[in-house]
């Protein structure tokens, strides 16, 4: 057990080290938990395109790697792993990373969200390389190509819908034979011409990783079992996504989804723990978007602490 510090931010990704950057330039010296995967999604991405002040682009990880070393300039501190327990309903707050703890006036939670992948071998060797789990982030670099959809949801049909903009044919892959999109999704995207439609199928591998990129998909039919090489240059899984929340369950406010419920600002339901990023984000999910929560959280936590100076 250490002392008590000011705040503790948990998650390492954009909102997580934005508010780092905020909270240290406040002098609130903050101890930041990284988590399993540091830097959170960015680091898994190749090229972003879309940040701002990065006109020829910049890779993922290295975006994030100079997120950290502003965010350490200015006195933040790090540890690694992941947290595996608070309670935030004694004062103060009580965090567990794996064998230690430690305790807080205030908390940052920014521990994201995961977008749901099918789960094959090769379809974790080429994210970044052709296989996407985000429209908005990616389409740009499928200019002219032929991509594959994978989801049946709202969030399918406004990636395949998107992705129009950008591909010269968009092919959507679903498991069975009837949409769960709504109404209104399902017939913007069955009026858009560069939309076609694979039922009743799975995708069962993605070729090539030796070759670092995307040629085809392998389609299996779930009603016959028959199996073809569908041909395509990227593929976008859109089957949703899972927020970071499960150590926070019966100790703040999630929705059904469990999403991390906002009150006022960056508030949650308790008073002095505040949320940003992809953890209550369904709308947007945008690395600049995410930074924005960031620094709004930082902001909220330095007026917190000073309204509740000892």
């Amino acid at each position: 057990m250490t002392g008590i510090e000011n705040v503790i931010i948990l998650g390492s990704g954009c909102a997580g080290l934005t508010a780092a950057v905020y909270a240290a330039r406040a002098n609130l010296n903050p101890l930041l938990v990284e988590g399993s995967s540091p830097g959170g999604q960015l680091a898994l991405t190749t090229e972003v395109e879309n940040y701002p002040g990065f006109p020829e682009g910049i890779q993922g990880p290295e975006l994030m790697e100079r997120m950290k070393k502003q965010a350490a300039r200015f006195g933040t501190r790090f540890v690694a792993g992941d947290v595996t327990r608070i309670d935030v309903k004694a004062r103060p707050f009580t965090v567990e990373v794996e064998d230690k703890s430690y305790q807080a006036r205030s908390l940052i939670v920014a521990t994201g969200a995961n977008a749901k992948y099918i789960g094959l071998p090769s379809e974790r060797a080429l994210v970044g390389h052709g296989v996407s789990a985000c429209a908005t982030c990616d389409a740009f670099f499928f200019k002219g190509k032929e991509v594959v959809v994978v989801g049946g949801g709202d969030t399918a049909m406004e990636e395949a819908t998107f992705l129009t903009k950008f591909a010269s044919q968009v092919t959507v892959v679903h498991r069975r034979d009837a949409l769960r999109a709504s109404k209104i999704m399902q017939e913007r995207a069955r009026a858009n011409p560069k939309i076609a439609w694979v039922w009743n199928s799975a995708v069962v591998e993605i070729k090539d990783p030796a070759k670092k990129q995307v040629t085809s998909v392998r389609l299996k039919d779930l009603v016959t079992g028959a199996e073809r090489d569908f041909p395509c240059q990227g593929i976008f899984v859109a089957i949703g996504h899972e927020p970071s929340t499960s150590f926070l369950k019966g100790q703040v406010e999630l929705d059904q989804k469990g999403y991390l419920v906002l009150k006022k600002g960056t508030q949650t339901s308790v008073e002095g723990v505040f949320g940003c990023g992809d953890i209550h984000d369904i709308r947007y999910k945008q690395a600049v978007t995410a930074a924005g929560w960031g620094c709004m959280a930082a902001i909220d936590c330095e007026r917190y602490l000073e309204e509740h100076r000892e």
